[in-house]
């Protein structure tokens, strides 16, 4: 089995939400407006957040009425799974998006 589309997995605050858990803020619109052409060509997007609960209810909402609709949420999507024979706890993909993400070579420069 191979995998054809990319899969993108996108945190939510302070990414896709310009928020402080467990607030809901502005639509970061260069994102979403990615997003969703990303989604037109077929490639998979996972919600990858650390909410959970009624917190995720609610991240869930604002993306629905962003017009945002996730292949999956906190979890592999189902061909992955199929793939390697298992579900681990890693978000399989090919592009992490994460407000938290460092490029190696600003690593490498902090002292």
């Amino acid at each position: 089995m191979e995998l054809t589309n990319k899969i993108i997995a996108v945190d939510f605050d302070g990414t896709l939400c310009f928020c402080e858990w467990p607030n809901l803020g502005s639509p970061n619109l260069p994102l979403i407006n990615y997003l969703h052409q990303q989604k037109s060509m077929g490639n998979k997007i996972i919600l990858w957040t650390c909410r959970a609960g009624k917190a995720l209810a609610e991240a869930l909402e604002w993306c629905q009425q962003q017009g945002l609709e996730f292949d999956a949420v906190n979890d592999n999507l189902p061909e992955v799974v199929a793939l390697y024979g298992n579900n681990s706890r890693k978000i399989s993909c090919d592009i992490y998006i994460d407000d938290r993400n460092m490029k190696l070579e600003d690593l490498l420069h902090v002292s």
